[in-house]
């Protein structure tokens, strides 16, 4: 395993595109962070794909069905908080309802300013970015890329 500064807090996607790191950060969203690693330790995520990727934007996953209106069935109440939505910055979807977050999460390509504090900001990717933005651009995505497996980095 890889020495992670907070294993328990770390997650580690392998998707098609190759591996991603993400830093959780639980002070600024504890109740989306634990939900995620809950997920994620269940194998929720395995084999979900990138369903909407917009160029400069962001790369969206965590929809079972891969058409953006699936989830895991538990929404959850939103955590605004002063994170920034700057490039790496991993942030929860929702539909208009601040608290219908689910499981669907975003990856921000670029600054994304006008999305802070009305999104859930929750992690940072900390190594990977790169193959973050190999990730296949559409709405939908034809032939999507897709989480391999998902894994809290303190189970690895």
């Amino acid at each position: 395993m890889a020495d992670y500064k907070d294993p328990e807090n770390t997650l580690v996607l392998e998707t098609t595109k190759g591996v991603v790191v993400i830093e959780c950060m639980p002070d600024a969203a504890p109740n989306h962070v634990a939900r995620i690693k809950e997920l994620a330790r269940e194998g929720f995520y395995d084999g979900i794909v990138f369903h909407r990727v917009i160029d400069g934007f962001m790369a969206q996953t965590g929809d079972p069905t891969g058409t953006g209106m699936g989830g895991s069935g538990k929404k959850l109440k939103a955590e605004f908080n002063d994170v920034d939505h700057v490039r790496g910055v991993c942030s929860m979807a929702r539909a208009q309802d601040p608290d219908s977050g689910d499981s669907q999460f975003f990856i921000c390509f670029d600054d994304a300013g006008f999305l802070n504090r009305q999104y859930t900001a929750w992690g940072k990717v900390l190594d990977g970015m790169e193959n973050v933005d190999q990730i296949k651009r559409g709405e939908p995505v034809q032939d999507p890329d897709s989480i391999i497996s998902m894994k809290v980095a303190a189970d690895l």
